[in-house]
């Protein structure tokens, strides 16, 4: 045995170095392909996925916004019974009145009204073609779904209302449907208007959906008025 020491030794310099592995060695748990470039890219996908999710939310409170804001607008709504409405005349007559008490009694049984009203207005050319009105101021939430229960309560005590469809509400806004339906009379237009402060429904014996629903409009456009 040599007593040289190891650092005495002759380095053999014919010798290869030893070859640990034919792979690199990995010092840590990053990716060795995840470079700059790929960072980057997830960095930016992150920064995409939360943009969309922001733009998810604020188009959602923009939605929210909207609704309140309309219901605000709605909400505080007056209606009246004028002596003239669109070219009619109030029939204040005892049997009108026997007539409009009973329509009003039995609308404001079905729905919770702040405030309700039954009028009969004539038509000076024809008093074949009177129109029966009635309704009320509330808060309604979802005043279409209303306004469609409404008519469902309308069928049981008329008979089906059919052809029911939306038309044109007017300035007031909301929703305003009309179909037909029958009574002792034959058949007659029926409609209706919701927002999110009033309900109001009308008969019109001796009258086409079309023009019930045009008279309506102006109807309304005289009876109804917002605080």
């Amino acid at each position: 045995m040599s007593d040289a020491h190891l650092t005495e030794r002759p380095v053999d310099d014919g010798s290869e170095p030893i070859d640990l592995t034919d792979e690199p060695i990995q010092l840590s748990n990053r990716d060795p392909d995840a470079g700059p470039e790929r960072r980057a890219t997830r960095s930016r996908r992150r920064r995409v996925a939360w943009a969309a999710a922001a733009a998810v939310g604020l188009a959602g409170a923009a939605v929210l916004g909207t609704a309140g804001w309309r219901v605000a607008q709605q909400k505080d709504a007056d209606l009246a019974t004028p002596d003239r409405v669109a070219g009619l005349v109030r029939d204040d007559s005892d049997r009108a009145r026997s007539t409009s008490d009973y329509l009003r009694s039995g609308f404001a049984a079905d729905i919770d009204l702040d405030s309700s009203f039954g009028t009969v207005y004539r038509d000076p050319a024809d008093d074949k073609r009177s129109v029966l009105v009635f309704g009320g101021t509330t808060l309604l939430w979802q005043p279409e779904r209303d306004l469609d229960s409404l008519f469902g309560l309308l069928t049981d005590e008329t008979g089906k209302v059919t052809g029911l469809r939306e038309v044109p509400a007017g300035r007031f806004g909301g929703v305003m449907k009309c179909g037909t339906t029958s009574g002792d009379g034959g058949d007659f237009a029926v409609c209706g208007w919701a927002d999110h402060g009033s309900v109001v429904m009308a008969m019109f014996p001796s009258r086409s959906v079309d023009d019930a629903g045009g008279l309506f409009r102006k109807m309304r456009e005289e009876i109804q008025t917002r605080g």
